[in-house]
């Protein structure tokens, strides 16, 4: 038995798991392969046998799968309460979790039951004189922190997803499965889960490598004229903002890339809250992320300044958002993304 475990939980839906819960995997075997560590992954769940197998092609040499019904769909009570309870059996020493909705959902309530704490939102991390340093963004993204739980175990790390490669998985490998049952009964479950709305078509923003984002500005063409019927100003803008976003989109579209948002863009009513990227929306870090009509303000930099390759296109020459950009644009979008959307199609074969 080697000395010290870490496990990966792997974060599915309907049996398919999430990228970032692979994105995990990667880290944990690398941390695991240098330190002479076990590698472990925990899979909850019904009807997903078959992510045993492909966690094992991603280094795992043991899996801990609890398959059964009240467990189908994820609800904080069952999960983390099972968690706990393996965690108090294995003794593991690092608790790896993807940094999606339901993976933080899942740590906080581990950690009340584990009495321990959580360290959210890692973006690397690094083995030091025998101690774990995670290093996340704090202030908004302004800083980095690293931080070193000296006491406490096991020590839940939650992990942003895109700061980690996604590694390839390799056949062949496998290992042992250990099947433990559910910790609570259905009739002990108070939240029941009785639907899904289900966006199909899109692509997730917090998997995408490509976002097309879009802000006030998409409403900023006063050459557009509304349909004669709609006479409220407000309802102009917004109509104006469609059209701006139908623009976003189509360039999306021809990217193969998920659509975003700003704040003031959602709280205007162009567009749902589930495409706002920012500090009170999603946290990205795609590979390319192209803003349209955004000034930048701080609450939208803290959501997407740590993607790779930042295009800026805005009217306004004192945009904050060039102040990260590598490449912007200094004119209208109403004018470029027709123009880059052709490009784009063309080259592409789209």
């Amino acid at each position: 038995m080697m000395a010290n475990r870490i496990w990966v939980y792997l974060d599915q839906f309907k049996g398919r798991a999430l990228p970032a819960s692979w994105e995990a995997m990667g880290v944990a075997k690398s941390l695991a392969s240098a330190g002479g560590e076990s590698l472990t992954a925990v899979i909850f769940g019904a009807g997903v046998e078959g992510l045993a197998n492909e966690a094992f092609s991603y280094g795992a040499e043991e899996v801990l799968l609890a398959d059964d019904p009240s467990l189908a769909e994820f609800r904080p009570e069952p999960y983390g309460a099972l968690l706990a309870k393996l965690a108090v059996e294995g003794k593991p020493d690092v608790i790896l979790v993807p940094a999606s909705t339901r993976g933080r959902d899942l740590t906080a309530i581990a950690a009340v039951d584990l009495e321990t704490g959580v360290i959210p939102d890692a973006i690397r991390l690094e083995r030091k004189d025998g101690a774990l340093h995670v290093t996340r963004p704090v202030y908004a993204g302004k800083l980095l922190s690293t931080v070193v739980s000296t006491d406490r175990r096991p020590q839940i790390i939650s992990l942003r997803s895109r700061a980690f490669a996604r590694p390839e998985p390799e056949a062949g490998w496998t290992g042992t499965v250990k099947r433990v049952a559910p910790a609570i009964a259905e009739n002990e479950i108070v939240t029941k889960v009785l639907d899904y709305a289900v966006s199909e078509g899109q692509v997730s923003l917090s998997d995408a490598s490509i976002i097309v984002s879009g802000g006030r500005g998409v409403s900023n063409n006063p050459s557009l004229t509304p349909p004669p019927e709609i006479k409220d100003e407000k309802e102009k803008e917004i109509w104006r903002a469609h059209q701006g976003f139908e623009l976003v989109r189509q360039l999306a579209h021809a990217l193969g890339a998920a659509v975003g948002a700003s704040r003031a863009a959602v709280d205007a009513g162009y567009i749902p809250y589930a495409n706002q990227v920012g500090q009170t929306g999603k946290t990205v870090s795609p590979d390319l992320y192209i803003a349209c009509g955004i000034s930048g303000a701080i609450q939208h930099q803290a959501g997407m300044r740590n993607s790779k390759l930042i295009v800026a296109i805005n009217k306004d020459a004192e945009a904050p958002i060039f102040n990260l950009a590598r490449y912007g644009i200094v004119g209208d979008l109403y004018q470029y993304l027709p123009a880059l959307t052709a490009e784009f199609r063309k080259r592409l074969g789209k």
